[in-house]
């Protein structure tokens, strides 16, 4: 059984000679150009302007929200409609109600005028 901790130390201890390594060759190889500017928001374009941290509007996470969510359909429907003859009327029955309550979701959101762009 030590033979086995054995294994795993050496193997542990390699991994980190390895990171520790490419760190310190990283370190040796990179540029080192130091300028003000690099210390700006943004390296080229307009100078900033006013402070960098700044509220958005809530409809952008409402839309990455509804994106993830109708991604997230895609991902379970796939594998559903490639199985599909396979599946039986059960799960055909399952996916449909899966389907209604994103379904009854977006209606959700649409009447709240969520998904609205202004």
């Amino acid at each position: 059984m030590s033979e086995l901790y054995l294994t795993f130390a050496v193997f542990g201890a390699v991994a980190v000679g390895f990171v520790c390594v490419n760190l310190f060759i990283a370190r040796l190889a990179r540029p080192s150009a130091p300028n003000p500017d690099k210390l700006e928001t943004y390296e080229c374009g307009p100078l900033p302007v006013g402070e960098a941290w700044q509220q958005f509007n809530v409809h952008y996470y409402l839309f990455a929200l509804l994106f993830v969510v109708f991604e997230v359909e895609a991902a379970f429907l796939y594998p559903w409609a490639v199985a599909y003859k396979q599946v039986g009327r059960y799960a055909v029955v399952e996916m449909l109600i899966f389907v209604a309550i994103l379904a009854a979701g977006l209606g959700y959101a649409w009447r709240r005028k969520a998904i609205e762009w202004e």
